[in-house]
């Protein structure tokens, strides 16, 4: 008899597809990752897709319909009976904060499930949001079996997860590295950018264009950098950072390239020399983005937050990280690694061997599966009772 594998439920508010976020993508990978050694279900609320159920890649998608969304937390009366009818199939379920959709309706269930939460980010900008959702999330913090931070910077900085240092487990997000090769294919492409673009030094920035993101002090370096910027991505602070290029002179080397497929942002990240993610602010909490310039062969000007940014990219050896809300900072270090082949060169190989050493997909579920277990086979953390791992 082949023995049941154990079914773990991820809980969160949208998954991809269709939803392309960082957090999304991610459960997606968590998900389609751990098949060969549990049953794996999602619930999530269902946006803009019709409600119901459907296999994805062999995960089955549960989707609740939603009657909007306040300060982003859908609202989903039906996701309360939805977890509660979940949760009774699962041998363990996995939060994904911050979702006062989930934590609610958890709450009010009744369900008496062990747990395990992946913390991706303290909220931030929603204070009015926090103000009424924080003791939900302390109360489930405080009974997971294991909360897992994104990086080690993040429990430091963080009020809410150094009051649950004792159970945390840093856990990196990781990518499928592959899709980052440079192929045959992808050469030729990037040659072809690099010759649209007059073969000057080209730096990429990739990601939505939030308000967050710090791309205004970007803008305003490339006064005093010599290079092309493409951004790609689309986003609320599109029109206003247009206008702004235009206004600093810097339009005719400064471009918006909106969304692009996957194929092609690989092609366009070859076809750089530097890439920069200028955030200057907290929300940004990891900045998974930098990974796959990483995976390239990139190096990475970044910024100083206390979040998870100089986890990934270290100062001095994969790239520079800067002071954030400095663009006299910003251009020094893009001059500096745009002047000096050599210095691009080690840093990128640096880069790509710390990509592949700590933000790899198959590492990220590896880890993940051991928590798991460990949770599955100790009675103590499985009772959902707030002991520590």
């Amino acid at each position: 008899m082949i023995a049941q594998k154990p079914r773990v439920l991820h809980i969160y508010k949208d998954y991809f597809p269709p939803v392309r976020g960082g957090i999304e993508n991610t459960i997606n990978l968590m998900a389609t990752g751990s098949l060969d050694e549990f049953d794996v279900s999602v619930l999530v609320c269902a946006g803009d897709s019709p409600p119901g159920e459907e296999m994805v890649d062999g995960v089955r998608i549960v989707r609740v319909k939603e009657w909007g969304r306040v300060w982003s937390a859908p609202i989903a009366p039906g996701f309360c009976r939805a977890i509660r009818q979940e949760a009774s199939k699962a041998a363990l379920l996995h939060f994904h904060h911050p979702n006062p959709t989930g934590d609610v309706a958890y709450l009010l269930s009744g369900i008496n499930k062990p747990y395990v939460i992946t913390y991706h980010s303290d909220i931030v900008r929603q204070k009015a949001a926090l103000a009424v959702y924080g003791f939900v999330q302390e109360r489930m913090m405080r009974a997971a079996a294991v909360i897992m931070p994104t990086s080690p910077n993040y429990i430091e900085s963080s009020p809410w997860l150094r009051r649950h240092r004792d159970k945390c487990h840093v856990v990196p997000l990781g990518i499928v590295l592959e899709r980052f090769q440079k192929t045959p294919a992808v050469e030729k492409a990037s040659v072809e950018i690099r010759n649209r673009f007059g073969n000057d030094p080209i730096i990429i920035f990739v990601g939505r264009l939030r308000y967050y993101k710090g791309l205004h002090f970007l803008i305003e370096a490339m006064r005093n950098v010599a290079a092309q910027l493409v951004i790609v991505g689309t986003g609320p602070e599109r029109e206003r950072l247009q206008l702004q290029a235009h206004t600093a002179g810097v339009d005719s080397r400064v471009h918006f390239l909106g969304d692009l497929s996957d194929d092609e942002l690989v092609c366009y990240l070859h076809a750089a020399d530097v890439f920069c993610l200028p955030s200057h602010l907290r929300s940004e909490a990891f900045g998974i983005c930098q990974i796959e310039a990483m995976a390239c062969g990139l190096p990475v000007v970044s910024t100083a937050l206390d979040t998870g940014v100089p986890f990934i990219n270290q100062h001095g050896v994969t790239g520079f990280v800067v002071s954030p809300a400095d663009p006299h900072a910003l251009a020094s270090a893009l001059n500096r690694l745009l002047s000096d082949h050599d210095m691009r060169k080690r840093f990128g190989h640096a880069a790509q061997q710390r990509a592949r050493d700590l933000f790899s997909a198959e590492k990220m579920c590896k880890t993940l599966h051991q928590i798991y277990r460990k949770v599955l086979d100790n009675p103590k953390l499985n009772s959902a009772s707030g002991s520590g791992y």
